[in-house]
């Protein structure tokens, strides 16, 4: 009878059961994920489970008690449960954009609003979609996901899926997801993407900086900052293309010259200012179109602006979720300027 209801709930939250099959993956997914749930610490108790297993997640729990008493971010079960689902990744996503243009197909819902790719909880699913969405001409991704947050509709899981990462990159996820169950705003990515990725980063700012730790490498932050604005540039290029008014033919020409171009650049970038460090290259040497690009912009355009925003309120985290619901409770045009003037100085 639970997961009867849960599917019912799945079908109000995501937006009516038009889509009969689709939303009832979701909530079988969903269902499956919280049947798997344990406590993280009696995993940890249980010399049976695997060591490495059980030390990871002595040290994510470190970095969630962290993430609660110094951070302010949300005290619940949410990542103090572990799930073993047995597969990569939890989710498979896909992005589609029209062949010409570098706006998503958009899917909306009335808690999450509205998002940009199709979530499915098994890979053949995800690439049925894909391959549907391709017969109809469009430019499709699909990408693994290895965690997510319901923003606090359940207490989210420690998967096994994060457990390929370091003790870090693990504590980072923690701190990013409970951003997202600490404020929300419906239909603006951008926004919440931006503000869960300042919290990830500088609330691991602090936490190395607690464990006597230095900061982390200058060298690879700005790798990651150079090669997203690589993309950032070329999806500028391609919405000035898409603009033109080209036959066909000629648009496909261009386009494929300009992904060409960005795997030009990156191999320039790559061997004369990174030593040759080659680790975006297997992304970079996959096909490239529209739907790839989709996700880059959308974690860090506004990080500048909750940059300053936090210091503007003296680096003190209940002030600043406070200054951030205000912004979010702003019309969206309002938000967006003023999230102008914070990264211009002007605020």
């Amino acid at each position: 009878m639970v997961r009867h209801l849960l599917a019912g709930l799945t079908c109000l939250l995501l937006g009516g059961c038009s889509s009969v099959s689709y939303y009832s993956q979701l909530a079988s997914g969903q269902w499956q994920l919280l049947q798997a749930r344990e406590p993280v610490a009696k995993v940890i108790a249980d010399p049976t489970r695997p060591q490495v297993l059980r030390e990871h997640l002595a040290q994510s729990q470190k970095a969630r008690t962290f993430a609660s008493q110094q951070l302010h971010l949300p005290d619940n079960q949410s990542y103090r449960l572990y799930a073993d689902i047995g597969r990569p990744y939890v989710v498979w996503n896909v992005f589609a954009t029209s062949e010409f243009s570098l706006l998503p197909q958009t899917h909306c819902f009335p808690i999450a609003g509205c998002v940009a790719y199709r979530g499915y909880y098994t890979q053949g699913a995800a690439r049925g979609e894909a391959a549907l969405l391709q017969l109809r001409g469009m430019d499709v991704s699909i990408g693994g996901v290895e965690a997510y947050s319901t923003l606090g509709w359940f207490n989210d899981p420690i998967m096994s899926s994060m457990m390929r990462w370091g003790d870090e990159r693990l504590a980072t996820v923690i701190f990013h997801e409970l951003a997202h169950q600490r404020f929300y705003v419906k239909d603006d990515t951008e926004f919440n993407e931006s503000f869960a990725t300042f919290v990830e980063q500088e609330g691991t700012r602090q936490w190395r900086a607690a464990r006597g730790l230095a900061p982390a490498s200058e060298s690879t932050l700005k790798q990651r900052d150079q090669f997203i604005q690589l993309i950032l540039d070329t999806r500028s290029r391609l919405e000035r293309l898409y603009a033109q008014p080209l036959a066909a033919v000629a648009m496909r020409q261009a386009k494929a010259a300009e992904f060409e171009r960005l795997r030009r650049e990156y191999r320039q970038m790559r061997d004369s200012q990174w030593g040759g460090d080659p680790r975006y290259d297997a992304w970079v040497n996959q096909p490239m179109n529209n739907a790839r690009l989709l996700p880059f912009g959308l974690y860090d355009q506004w990080v500048p602006a909750f940059a300053a925003l936090f210091r503007r309120e003296g680096g003190d985290w209940l002030r600043f979720y406070g200054a951030v619901e205000q912004l979010g409770r702003l019309p969206v045009e309002q938000r967006k300027l003023a999230l102008r003037q914070l990264v211009s100085g002007d605020v």
